[in-house]
């Protein structure tokens, strides 16, 4: 596993709002669930807390929602240039993402987690890493997911960083319960209208599917789709190598 952490620079001001692929309102309230599946110390990755890049707490609404289990992982791309300066652009970049979704009427930012193009992971939603709150991501399809935002733009003719994949790969390894196989698919039914699936209908997908496979958008940019069987091997491979070494 990469021992990666990227180094954060002191907060500057947040840049104009970015422009990210389609994402649901923010998930009704719902009763608290109670305490988060426990996930593999080993497989953990390093991860950037919200105070690492300096979160805006003070708007984030109370009451979100925790879910028991990851069943499966919806991968994204916020549809950011793609020269940004991992040490210095990211954590402002990270604000003004957050500042917009919930300028949108969401409780928080959606993503539960987001990587950048040098391998960095971030924790999004609040309370992600130690536990597994509901995110605003994918339109009817919330529910015990985790999404992951690949900060960038990778549509046709793009290149996907392999340290990106790698983060991606590591935070599907970790954040699946146990039993679920990254190579394999799940059963997940629609919560509302506003999906490819109506409401309470149910579909088969990849345990790791991007955003395009139950919504009408082009998200994760075609370059990241085509990548996501590498990431299914990889976090298969991540949890294979976690079980030898116990």
């Amino acid at each position: 596993m990469r021992l990666h952490r990227p180094k954060l620079a002191w907060y500057l001001p947040a840049l104009a709002l970015l422009v990210t692929c389609s994402a649901p309102q923010h998930p009704a309230n719902a009763p608290r669930q109670g305490s988060a599946a426990i996930h593999p110390v080993s497989l953990r990755p390093n991860v950037v807390l919200r105070a690492g890049w300096h979160a805006d707490e003070k708007d984030v609404r109370p009451g979100l929602v925790y879910d028991r289990s990851v069943k499966a992982v919806f991968v994204h791309h916020t549809d950011n240039p793609n020269t940004y300066d991992c040490r210095t652009d990211v954590p402002k970049m990270l604000l003004a993402l957050e500042q917009r979704h919930i300028a949108l009427g969401w409780d928080d930012l959606g993503y539960n987690f987001i990587v950048d193009r040098c391998g960095g992971i971030y924790e999004g939603r609040t309370g992600s890493v130690d536990r597994d709150p509901r995110g605003s991501h994918t339109e009817g399809f919330n529910n015990d997911t985790v999404g992951i935002a690949a900060l960038g733009n990778f549509g046709g003719g793009q290149k996907v960083p392999h340290a990106m994949l790698e983060a991606i790969a590591e935070i599907a390894a970790w954040k699946l319960d146990p039993g679920v196989n990254p190579l394999g698919r799940v059963r997940l039914v629609s919560s509302n209208n506003a999906s490819l699936y109506r409401k309470g209908t149910a579909a088969e997908l990849n345990v790791i599917s991007g955003h395009r496979d139950v919504y009408q958008t082009d998200c994760p940019g075609q370059a990241l789709y085509d990548d996501l069987p590498w990431v299914r091997q990889e976090a298969a491979r991540l949890r294979q190598q976690a079980a030898r070494d116990g």
